[in-house]
């Protein structure tokens, strides 16, 4: 393998585990995210303290608004909780009488890890942590709306609401503070979809609120389910993503605690898990919007504690009703992008495909307009999951097989040229001709037609394939559930060799896909190492190179250790791809033959020799950078001697 090939791979392998490692729990950030939480562990104690005490007061006043019959609230303070579903052929939505909110969201198409329908969540889900500073802590879902009454505040998690007008995809939620002053919410589960919409408007209420009112204040909590087996690889798909109006989506954090306070007006925020997301979206846009989550311990069954408070306008008036939308569905790319136009808002787009990280804009596109439809195109086939990976990386690398001939052949050249280059290195054989042998062999390669970054460009021109690829197979949700061989899920890790203790830095089990796409990694690198000669060079030189290869096995090792709680389809799709490459590989080794390139490029010299090839501008930089560093050498030479 020549030098410019080994440098181009090795930079390929440094900027993978990059991006790979920065993708994953850092312990370093971790620990420098506790000590950013206890520096203001003060200032928050003060704040929880003030919601406490505010909580309290409000108790206080509940029961003071029981006891006082004269209360607007007075009628809506007790009653019993029962619960409305609206269903459809996708969803089955739970709407409690406490609160007139949606307590739980089930799918029907999608099983859990019993094999149950998935439920994103419930009222009954809970869980109590424990905190150094504030002891134990209670996390459960809720949502409720806030008004600034006139007389009093109205918040509806404490008040019961009266069913009206039920059906099995439309209920009526009415607050009736009298018989003709009310607030009606109005859910209305659409068709054949996972979309969710819901109409706020009050009747007769203008002695309700005062003169100023126009908006009101949704908080919503939720603690998001652990849906997959594997709760690191889940988390990291994990998060609150939201989408600025007018602009792009931006996302907090996946592996650490994080906050945001966001000033500008939002069109959607969504608790998103790997598969699966809740989203709120605004009818006409939220402001001032915080939010948070938590990230939870594992073998507690859920991922993140996700927190979102915001306003969005009201009439107290009735002559215009906050809309609001809900979607409670996969992140399937199909199903979000058919949910735009269900937008109670024509004019916004909503945009919520973009839910799905598709990665970097580059990486994106590909993966938007090339990757998606193909790999829908063979899911359409009805054959299995495995079948569909093994087509794709088939079509994948047919598609990149000209850059890979192309990088072949411009290696191919290089060793072709070995003789001469034999002859250079025989002729310089000093330390200090160094920069005279090297601008000979430049100007050789140029006049045989050869270029030492034929090798590797074509090879960097492939990587936003290989980056797409990883991008894209994790969130593809058809994988989910589906068995391959020893695979039982493709979009989870396979666990045929776990034990129960865990091990750092391997974990509980050994990914036999994961250790089969390391063991092709090594041999790729075998054949491409050992099958190439060596091009010869100065003892320091020889020296990096066996560096570098030895660099490129390592390599494959430290993937095995990243890559062994990634999904299983993932691990497949690379193991495919790279023995496909060693298979490719052989066959250029074959098929190539350096001695009809070097007629080919003796034939190329002899017909310009007469009239030498303009030089490309990578070569004309190298050559004058060579003479510059040739020219500064033979004066400390000079300077030495005297």
């Amino acid at each position: 393998m020549d030098k410019n090939s080994i440098i181009g791979y090795v930079l390929i392998g440094f900027v993978l585990i990059g991006y790979f490692y920065f993708n994953q729990p850092n312990p370093a950030q971790i620990e420098a995210q506790r000590r950013y939480q206890d520096s203001i562990a003060a200032v928050q104690y003060e704040k929880e303290q003030a919601i406490i005490q505010e909580a309290e007061r409000r108790e206080q006043e509940l029961a003071s608004q029981m006891k006082d019959s004269t209360s607007l609230l007075f009628n809506t303070l007790s009653g019993e909780e029962k619960f409305i579903t609206l269903k459809n052929n996708k969803l089955y939505i739970r709407i409690s009488t406490l609160g007139g909110r949606v307590c739980s969201a089930t799918l029907v198409d999608y099983k859990n890890q019993e094999g149950n329908p998935v439920t994103l969540f419930s009222e009954e889900d809970f869980i109590e942590v424990r905190n150094a500073r504030r002891g134990s802590e209670k996390l459960y879902n809720q949502m409720y709306f806030t008004f600034d009454g006139k007389e009093e505040n109205i918040n509806t998690s404490e008040l019961y609401f009266n069913p009206i007008a039920t059906t099995d995809s439309n209920v009526v939620m009415r607050l009736a503070f009298t018989p003709d002053k009310y607030i009606d919410f109005t859910y209305t589960l659409l068709p054949d979809s996972y979309m969710l919409n819901l109409a706020i408007d009050a009747h007769n209420a203008q002695g309700v609120f005062p003169g100023s009112t126009r908006e009101m204040t949704i908080t919503w909590d939720q603690i998001l389910r652990q849906q997959e087996k594997g709760f690191t690889f889940e988390q990291q798909y994990t998060n609150i993503t939201y989408k600025l109006s007018d602009d792009d989506t931006e996302n907090l954090s996946e592996h650490d605690n994080d906050k945001e306070n966001i000033k500008e007006p939002i069109d959607w925020v969504a608790f998103k898990n790997q598969f699966f997301s809740c989203i709120m979206i605004a009818g006409d846009e939220f402001n001032n919007v915080a939010l948070s989550s938590d990230t939870l311990k594992e073998g507690r069954g859920y991922m993140k504690n996700c927190s979102a408070v915001m306003s969005t306008p009201f009439d107290p008036s009735g002559n215009t009703p906050t809309d609001i939308q809900f979607y409670f569905g996969p992140n399937k790319y199909s199903d979000l992008k058919a949910s735009n136009n269900l937008a109670i808002n024509n004019d916004k787009e909503l945009d919520l495909h973009k839910l799905i990280y598709f990665g970097w804009p580059i990486v994106r596109w590909i993966n938007r307009y090339f990757i998606l439809y193909l790999f829908d195109w063979l899911t359409g086939w009805g054959i299995s999951m495995g079948l569909v990976l093994l087509l794709l990386t088939l079509i994948v690398k047919a598609a990149v097989y000209p850059f890979t001939y192309k990088s072949y052949v411009s290696s191919a050249k290089m060793r072709a040229l070995k003789p001469y280059i034999d002859e250079i290195n025989a002729k310089y054989p000093k330390p200090e001709d160094a920069m005279k042998k090297q601008q000979e062999i430049m100007g050789l390669y140029t006049k045989y037609g050869a270029s030492p970054m034929g090798g590797c460009l074509p090879m960097l021109i492939q990587m936003p394939i290989f980056i797409a690829l990883f991008n894209f197979v994790p969130n593809a949700i058809e994988l989910r559930g589906q068995s391959f061989l020893w695979a039982n899920d493709l979009s989870s890790y396979d666990a045929l060799i776990s034990w129960d203790t865990y091990i750092w830095p391997i974990g509980n089990h050994i990914s036999i896909f994961c250790l089969l796409f390391c063991i092709t990694q090594i041999a790729n690198t075998y054949y491409t190492s050992k099958m190439q000669p060596n091009m010869g060079g100065s003892p320091e030189q020889e020296m990096q190179m066996k560096m570098m290869r030895w660099m490129m096995y390592l390599m494959p090792i430290v993937f095995f250790f990243i890559f062994n709680d990634y999904s299983s389809g993932l691990n497949y799709y690379y193991f495919l791809s790279t023995l496909i490459s060693v298979i490719i590989f052989i066959y250029l080794r074959h098929a190539v033959k350096e001695e009809e390139l070097l007629r080919k490029m003796e034939a190329y010299y002899e017909s310009n020799k007469n009239n030498p090839a303009k030089r490309s501008n990578m070569m004309a930089r190298l050559e004058a950078l060579q003479q510059q560093q040739q020219r500064l050498m033979e004066e400390q030479q000079k300077r030495n001697k005297k």
